[in-house]
């Protein structure tokens, strides 16, 4: 019985140590991955202006082809609204926030399921001569006590396959 309650205390113990270390980690995250395409900044474009181009070469995609999408405005302004129900990726939305030719396009996202959560999602590009970077980003918040979980988490384990093989497909699109 003594061990019982040495158990428990100990439990408690690590309960409110972590409770208190959450009160001093970020709340806010910032994930990104780059890549150089052997194309002028304007042919990127257009495979990054729209929520329908953004289609073409979501990881997402390849995860479950059959994904059942609905769109909603129109697709490339802001306010255009694109949502997505699948059984393998969860459900969710993402809105058109932002629209500057031929630098900058991002996205509100929620997520319904698995779990609720909101971030915002970018493409940002710049010209590099003859080529072009494109940075792929997402930035969201992790409320508290739940941010205590980014200090043990591997954002580029988890997310880092699936934008890379992401980017590739716009490389490769972006370069015929």
């Amino acid at each position: 019985m003594k061990a019982l309650k040495y158990i428990a205390i100990a439990l408690g113990a690590l309960v409110v140590l972590l409770l208190i270390v959450a009160l001093f980690v970020p709340k806010n995250f910032n994930y990104e991955k780059s890549v150089t395409i052997n194309a002028p900044i304007d042919t990127v474009w257009v495979n990054v202006n729209s929520l329908s181009a953004l289609d073409k070469w979501s990881p997402w995609n390849d995860h479950d082809p059959v994904m059942k999408k609905d769109m909603k405005g129109k697709d490339g302004n802001v306010g255009a609204v694109q949502s997505w129900e699948s059984s393998i990726v969860g459900s969710g939305s993402q809105t058109i926030a932002a629209v500057e030719k031929p630098t900058l396009f991002e996205t509100e996202l929620n997520f319904y399921k698995p779990y609720k959560s909101h971030g915002k999602a970018y493409i940002k590009l710049v010209s590099q001569g003859t080529s072009t970077k494109a940075t792929w980003g997402m930035t969201g918040n992790m409320p508290y006590p739940m941010n205590v979980m980014t200090l043990f988490m591997n954002m580029d384990k988890n997310m880092g396959k699936d934008w890379n093989h992401g980017l590739s497909k716009l490389k490769k699109l972006s370069e015929k």
